[in-house]
């Protein structure tokens, strides 16, 4: 049986718009896949812990030697790598928030980049290790995509690059405070996701 494995984190709740492509995107998944299983990773509705001294000093303890509390802390990023692991699809809904993603996001990125599991280091440069497609979808309220100002898409791709997840498509709303051009971006990328996937 497939499985998704879907992240969202907007904060906007039923009225995102990159959550609305995201939705899209998975009924069309799942008309092509009647079996197959959706699993939501939301990171604004139950948020992960920012990165800090003791999440490094835990994760660069090693396990025989690290407290219950360190052992909790790693167990964050054990979970979401399991599940990562075990999707064959992943598809990450994300807006554009003061030119980049979510902090929510970022964490969850923070705890799934780890060395020996996700990635690993080769004298040619960093290797991901996760080797699975996955789709963005993504918002904004103006249209900043291919600008100076969108740090976003080109970080997500990046990051789940550097992982090993494939990007097969990216589906992108600007324009989304813009009215009816707005409107016109967001049905030319739903468009787009009926005819992709």
């Amino acid at each position: 049986m497939a499985t998704l494995l879907r992240i969202d984190s907007s904060a906007s709740g039923d009225n995102s718009k990159s959550r609305q492509l995201a939705d899209a995107f998975v009924a069309q998944w799942l008309a092509k896949n009647p079996e197959g299983q959706v699993v939501v990773r939301d990171v604004n509705a139950n948020p992960l812990p920012h990165f800090t001294s003791e999440t490094l000093g835990a994760l660069f303890t090693p396990e025989e030697e690290r407290t219950a509390e360190q052992k909790a802390i790693v167990a964050i990023g054990d979970e979401l790598i399991d599940e990562l692991e075990a999707a064959d699809v992943v598809a990450v809904s994300a807006p554009i928030y003061n030119f980049s993603i979510p902090s929510t996001l970022k964490s969850y990125f923070d705890y799934v980049a780890r060395a020996g599991r996700t990635f690993k280091y080769t004298e040619q440069g960093p290797v991901g290790l996760v080797n699975k497609d996955a789709y963005v979808f993504s918002a904004s309220g103006s249209f900043l995509e291919n600008t100076p100002y969108d740090h976003q898409l080109p970080y997500v791709k990046t990051f789940l690059n550097f992982i090993g997840l494939n990007v097969k498509d990216a589906f992108v709303a600007g324009g989304q405070a813009l009215g009816e051009d707005g409107e016109k971006a967001f049905s030319s990328a739903k468009d787009r996701i009926a005819e992709a996937v």
